[in-house]
């Protein structure tokens, strides 16, 4: 380490750093021989000797490749969960399209919530739900179940293991495996529920979808307040 200009000045040495001898490296790996293979960044780092091999040789090259192809396959499966997961929403985001085309020229919309948007969206069971009911096919909910299933400032929500499911999703309730809950936020202000239960978890892609539910769940009060 070079002296300041300050401790240039008042004639003040700094000792530079001692080099550490490739002894004292070997010595420190001896007597720490877990210390790369708990470090595996460090072999892509390193310059590879020459294969040898031996009883109780390490393999540097080996290791070295073995790092690399574990680093390749982590990247690997990244992408690939990334790409599976756009394209489940996007599939998804196809299929509420549907949901709300029909919902635009519904008569009936609790009907049409049961009876059509199930198949448009390629689950088993479509359910509208209210803590104050004010029309015939919506289930009662009790008072504050709406804020508690969907959590705070949440409009949508994918369970991967869904509860309360009797309630929910009534007669259907044995068929569901992943369910999705989404606030219908009606101009009453009372709390109204949307519940899509799905037998395959692929039907209700847990990522990148809540936007689009929550776009259902407005869809649907809009319908409702025709």
């Amino acid at each position: 380490m070079s002296a300041t200009p300050l401790e240039a000045q008042r004639g003040v040495s700094v000792a530079a750093p001692l080099p550490i001898s490739p002894d004292a490296v070997a010595a420190f790996l001896a007597e720490h021989p877990g210390f790369l293979a708990d470090r595996p960044d460090l072999f892509r780092a390193l310059e590879p000797p020459r294969r040898v091999h031996g009883e109780r040789l390490a393999d540097h090259m080996a290791a070295m490749l073995a790092a690399e192809r574990r680093r390749v396959r982590s990247l690997e499966s990244e992408v690939e969960a990334a790409v599976t997961a756009g394209r489940a929403g996007h599939g998804l985001t196809l299929r509420v399209r549907l949901a709300v085309l029909a919902l635009m020229r519904a008569a009936d919309v609790t009907e049409t919530v049961q009876e059509e948007l199930p198949a448009l969206l390629g689950i088993e069971t479509c359910t509208l739900l209210a803590e104050k009911p004010d029309r015939r096919g919506v289930v009662k909910l009790p008072p504050g179940a709406v804020a508690r299933l969907l959590g705070h400032g949440r409009d949508a929500v994918v369970r991967t293991v869904p509860t309360e499911v009797a309630l929910l999703h009534q007669e259907a309730a044995p068929l569901v495996a992943r369910d999705a809950l989404a606030r219908v936020p009606v101009w009453t202000g009372l709390p109204v529920l949307l519940a899509l239960g799905a037998r395959d978890p692929a039907s209700l892609p847990a990522r990148q979808t809540t936007a689009t539910l929550a776009f259902l769940g407005r869809a649907v009060a809009a319908a409702m307040a025709r």
